[in-house]
């Protein structure tokens, strides 16, 4: 029997077996994770994730692990992920990147 990673109560649906949580659980756990998300950063950080989504400059491009978002000129793209970001001082480790914190909040959200 499959249990629920949140709650530990039984798990009886092939969706919720597969995604191990049951569909309340499952939304308690990404609500928290994007609460630690967004305490991790700065509001001005989070701000501009947020109007990046809002505004659709991030597309993914395999599954919810890499996407394309589209530089702060809006001139160029870059790649990024949750954890890597393909540009100059996001590789550095130098800050977070706002793109970086944009690409976590969507894969949560999906």
């Amino acid at each position: 029997m499959t249990r629920c990673r949140y709650c530990n109560r039984p798990l009886r649906s092939a969706r919720s077996i597969a995604l191990g949580y049951g569909p309340t659980c499952r939304a308690r756990a990404l609500a928290e994770a994007r609460a630690k998300v967004i305490a991790q950063h700065k509001p001005t950080t989070i701000e501009r994730a947020q109007e990046l989504i809002e505004d659709g400059g991030i597309v993914p491009l395999r599954g919810n692990r890499v996407w394309r978002v589209v530089s702060t000129d809006g001139s160029t793209t870059h790649k990024t992920a949750g954890q890597v970001h393909a540009w100059t001082a996001g590789l550095r480790g130098r800050h977070t990147c706002y793109h970086r914190v944009a690409a976590q909040l969507v894969a949560l959200a999906a």
